[in-house]
Formats: structure tokens, sequence, C-alpha cells
């Protein structure tokens, strides 16, 4: 209640009161002197309290606390719920956290956001394991449903595990897409966006014929007549996609826009596009000046081959100026824009049949029958996209013009000739800072673990590839051999040999489930029951790679991909000072079953102190001080 008013200009005040004030004030100074100390002021009060929780803060120590305040987007105390009152004011909204797990924000340092949205407004095949005429029965479908469209527009379909297609049936041809009901021109992307089936028609606007060359980078599959058989594979994709009418910034920016819905869900705070153009840059820039960006948006710009010619050095100063008309300088409460890196795709992907990651040996094929096979070493060994002296006059032109280099290297050669491109690197700018990263490292030779630890290079994973699957058991297995599958996906090796991991999702390449993916890096076994794995037949661990503590599969997936963008003062981990980016989960990563790691979902994501996204039910009690 309130005092009573005193008179005008009565200043005094009693012995009584005097001593009752002073006995208060003592009071208060023996509750909050672990806090504040006697004599200090009590803290300004916070916009938010946190409480009642279990806060792993993945601080140096990953040390566990009860509550966090939060002021002005930043964190300005973690700790006990009593010391968290002492910021609690009239206007401070208090989270109830009813016990629940309150973490640093997820940061993903590889995905592909645009291609993520994107496939989220059209035809997709789910990620399924599906026969070729189960894909021709969804692609009709969707046809049907566009009747409006014939005969000219465009039907891009998504999400086609086209290895798993190989395993259950074979490899389509146009002509699976010749015989459906449409005039319509059609391309199917493949899930790991490394391939993609098109139509005659779809080859015809293109103008592809049999005399149409390779492009740099990539490849035509042809038949034994040298016929395209309307399968296109990395830079080969561009042949066919180049055709379509590029999207409108309207649809862009609902793309983009569609791409943040599922990020803040999934309890992404921070992310990297890992394949960006101007495009890219100019719808995330249009939404974040609309005050709806929801996450922190960082931007790899691509380069490819047929960018670079025989001037690395200006096509790097292209990358640099567009990294510069977008960038939006050091990171503060409200999302915005950061362009600061460079992507080069140095070889493609070891599944069947496309095996375009380039390896130190070649891959094997069956000599035999399916019924009786014989698996020997082929002729193929995946080839890489920049030789090695083109490789080392990028990376070193990037970071003299301020970008960090993030290559895409899944093979052990293109791994192995990524490390001695960093090598080269670090022997031309000694002392310098630099985050060189490698995107995916599937396959690592023994003898290069160490290197990463060495050379300050950072391993981006994507753990969920380390189950078993149709794109591992299938299509890898027998064509790697038994020494070079037990060593697929290496990120308890690196681990263990000292390495700084980080985790990139690598969405849409997989369905988006980044605590399914932490379980299989806890784990390397999948989920029968979660979408994002594949069922009984693939229930197994996918090897004997070192398993990575609970723990560390969260640091990489906070802290390692703060650190990959320069972030770690700022995100990464909840201590005072930071931006109070968090997430509230329904279970304890660190607690419940090992099964159950993938089953966890998000309640709440906070970017900046404010809440982004707030699952209807179950959510935490959200009370705010009278």
């Amino acid at each position: 209640m309130r005092n009573r008013p005193r008179a005008a200009g009565d200043h005094r005040v009693s012995s009584r009161r005097r001593g009752a004030l002073g006995a208060a004030r003592a009071a208060s100074c023996a509750l909050f002197a672990a806090q504040i100390g006697c004599g200090a002021s009590i803290p300004q009060a916070a916009d938010t309290v946190l409480r009642n929780g279990f806060v792993y803060t993945v601080d140096s120590a990953d040390s566990v606390h009860q509550a966090v305040a939060v002021r002005a987007g930043r964190i300005v105390y973690v700790g006990t719920d009593s010391g968290a009152q002492t910021y609690v004011g009239a206007r401070t909204e208090v989270i109830d956290l009813a016990g629940r797990m309150l973490m640093p924000g997820l940061v993903d340092g590889h995905m592909h956001v645009m291609s993520g949205g994107v496939q989220r407004l059209k035809c997709s095949l789910d990620y399924k394991t599906w026969t070729i005429a189960q894909m021709q029965q969804k692609i009709q479908a969707c046809l049907d449903s566009e009747p409006a469209k014939e005969p000219d527009r465009w039907l891009e379909v998504t999400s086609w595990d086209r290895q798993g297609t190989v395993s259950v049936d074979a490899d389509p041809t146009r002509a699976a897409l010749d015989v459906l009901r449409t005039k319509r021109p059609i391309l199917v992307h493949s899930t790991d966006h490394h391939s993609v089936l098109t139509n005659s028609r779809g080859m015809a606007l293109a103008g592809i014929t049999a005399a149409t060359p390779d492009p740099a980078g990539g490849k035509i599959i042809r038949d034994a007549g040298g016929q395209p058989t309307g399968i296109f594979e990395d830079a080969g994709s561009t042949l066919v996609s180049g055709a379509i009418p590029a999207p409108t910034h309207e649809d862009d920016v609902r793309s983009a826009k569609a791409a943040l819905d599922a990020i803040r869900r999934q309890g992404v705070t921070t992310f990297m596009d890992a394949s960006s153009d101007e495009r890219t840059l100019s719808a995330f820039t249009a939404v974040q000046r609309g005050g709806q960006l929801t996450a922190r948006a960082f931007f790899a710009i691509l380069l490819d081959p047929e960018k670079v010619g025989k001037d690395p050095e200006k096509a790097i100063a292209a990358v640099r100026a567009l990294a510069a008309s977008h960038d939006q300088g050091a990171a503060v409460p409200t999302p915005g824009i950061g362009a600061r890196h460079v992507k080069l795709m140095l070889d493609g992907v070891l599944q069947a049949p496309a095996q375009t990651a380039a390896m130190l040996a070649p891959y094997n094929d069956n000599v035999g029958t399916d019924g009786a096979p014989k698996w020997v070493p082929g002729t193929k060994r995946g080839d890489v996209y920049f030789p090695p002296d083109v490789l080392d006059s990028l990376v070193l032109a990037a970071v003299k013009a301020g970008l960090d280099p993030h290559v895409h290297a899944i093979g052990d050669r293109a791994v192995r000739q990524t490390l001695d491109a960093y090598e080269h690197l670090r022997a031309q700018l000694p002392g310098k800072d630099v985050r060189p990263a490698i995107a995916h490292c599937e396959m690592v030779d023994p003898s290069d673990f160490g290197r990463f630890k060495a050379l300050g290079v950072i391993p981006v994973m994507s753990f969920q590839w380390a189950q078993e699957a149709p794109y591992s058991v299938d299509a890898m297995k027998n064509q790697l051999g038994p020494e070079r599958y037990a060593r697929l996906e290496p990120e308890g090796s690196l681990l263990n040999a000292g390495a700084r991991i980080a985790y990139g999702s690598d969405w849409p390449v997989d369905p988006f489930a980044e605590f399914l993916a932490l379980k299989i890096g806890v784990t390397r076994r999948g989920d029968p029951t979660h979408p994002g794995s594949f069922g009984p037949k693939y229930a197994g661990r996918l090897n004997d790679d070192p398993l990575l503590p609970r723990g560390a599969a969260l640091r990489a997936i906070t802290m390692g991909s703060a650190y990959q963008l320069r972030l770690e003062e700022v995100v990464g981990s909840i201590e005072t000072g930071k931006l109070a980016d968090m997430i509230v989960l329904d279970q304890n990563f660190l607690q419940i079953p090992e099964d159950d790691l993938g089953k966890i979902q998000v309640l709440m994501t906070l970017v900046g102190g404010k809440v982004v996204f707030s699952a209807d039910s179950p959510r935490p009690a959200r009370a705010r001080r009278p």
C-alpha cells in the first residue's frame, strides 16, 4: 500500500521512521549481499526474468543455474532464483520455467535457408524412399492440383531421395516424367541438392542436346548412346534450372519468411546460409527492414568455378563488394544481417550413383550380380572443382579481403586439399585471426585428424548423417568398403583429436530436426519412430566412430558454431553481458534416456530477449508482477 502523503515542504523524518528504514535496509542487504553487496544500489529492474528452471549455460564450466534476468535484450544476471528476484520490478515479466531446461539458442553454422523456404512452398516428395511409380503418382497429383498452369509453367518438385529410389528401384530418366499427363516442363530436385531430374520438355527449353558439353564442376548423365538421360549433377543442374524464370523479389521474400517460421520453431536463433547470392541477401534484408527477421542471419556468398575463371582476386573482390553492401556490422539485440564468408564447393557427394565426392582411393564397383555381388576397386574417384593452386589463391585472397573461407569438402581427397590450402594460408599470413571452416568432412583420412587443431580449422558437421539410412547402408557401405565405412562421419574422432566442432544441419537436404541430429551425434543411431529417420531396417549404429558426449553435442550447436561466425563473445552461451538468445525445452537433454533425445520439442524461442516463438501447449507459465 502507498505511504500516507506528507504536507508539502515537510521533509522531516521521525527517529522511529529512520530506525525502521535502517532495519529494512539492513534486512535487504542481508538478503541480497551475495548478488549486489551491502552499500550497493538495488539492480535496475529487468524486462524479463526466467526462473525456477534448469539453466544450462554452455559457459566454460558448463555450469547450471536456476534463473536468468534480461534487460534491453541482454543478459544481466545468471544465478539463483533469489538472486534473480532482485531484478523483478513492477513492469518485469516473470516466466516460471517449472523446472524445464533453458539453454542458449541454437546456432546453425551451415544451412540453405532460401532453399528451405522455397521447399515449404512447393510440391514435395517429402524425403521418402519411393519407387519410380510412387514418384510419378505424387508428381501427377501436384500437376492435377494446378490445371491453370498448363502448358508452360514449370513444376518444381523438391525433397527427392535419389539414393533411396535407386536402392528400391532404379535411377529414373526423363522417360519417367514424359509419361505423365502434362505438357509442362518439370524439374525434380534431389534432397542433397547435388542432382536434378527433368523431362524432355525441360531439356528442350534449356536447349540441352547430346552435343551439350559438361560444365565445369558438373556433369550431364548420358545413356550408352550419348544422349542425356534427364539427370544433371552439381553444376550441371544449373543448365536446366537456368531456363526457369527467376522468382520475383516478392517470391523470395515469401520464401524467406517461410524459412524463418521453420527456423524459430526449431530453436535456431542464429544461422549461416551456406550458398548465398544477391537474391538471397536482398530478400532477407527486406524482411529485416520490415521488422520480421526473427533470427540473426549470416550469409556465405557462393563462388563457383565459372565465376572464378583465371582471376581469383577479381572474383573475391566481387564477393567482398556484395558482402559489404549488405553486412550490418556488430550484432545488437535486434537481429540483423551479416555477410562475412565466401563459400567454395570443392567436390560433390559420396552416395551412388553420383559418387562425385573426391576420394584418395577409387570407389568400389560390383563386378558380380545383385544376387552374388563382388565388390572390387573401380576407376571412379570423384573430381575436385578447383585445382590446388587455384584453391590456394582463392583462400588467401578471401582472407586478405576480410572474408572467412567456408569450403564444402566431403571426400578424403577434397578434405586433404582444403587442409593443404589452409596450411598454405597460415604460412602466408602467420598470426592472422582466421576462422577457416570445412563443411561436412564425411570422409577424412586418419592422418589428417590432427591437422584440424594444428591449423585452427573448424569442421562443420551434420550429425544426422551418422545414422543408418538408404543413403549410407545402401548407397555407400559396399561402394566404400569396410575400412572406409568404419570411419564415415568422423565427428567423434575429430573431437578426440582436439578439433573445435561446429554443427550445420544442411537443411533442407534432410528434414529439419535439430534435436534428432543431436541425438544421432550422441548415439550414432537414428530413431525409427521419427520422420527424420528410416524405420526398423535402419535402426542400428552406423559404425564405431566415438560417440559425442551430450555436452559436446550441445556445445557444437551453440558455442562451436558461434565461434565459426565470430560471435562467441555475444551469443552461444548464457552469460552476463551476452545477447539474450535462449530456448526452453520440454525435456532435459542432459537427463532423459538417449532414445528420447530426438523427440525433444522447443517450447519457446527468445532472440534479443523477445519471444519469437511459443508453442501453444504445453508452455512455460508467464506472469507479470503486480
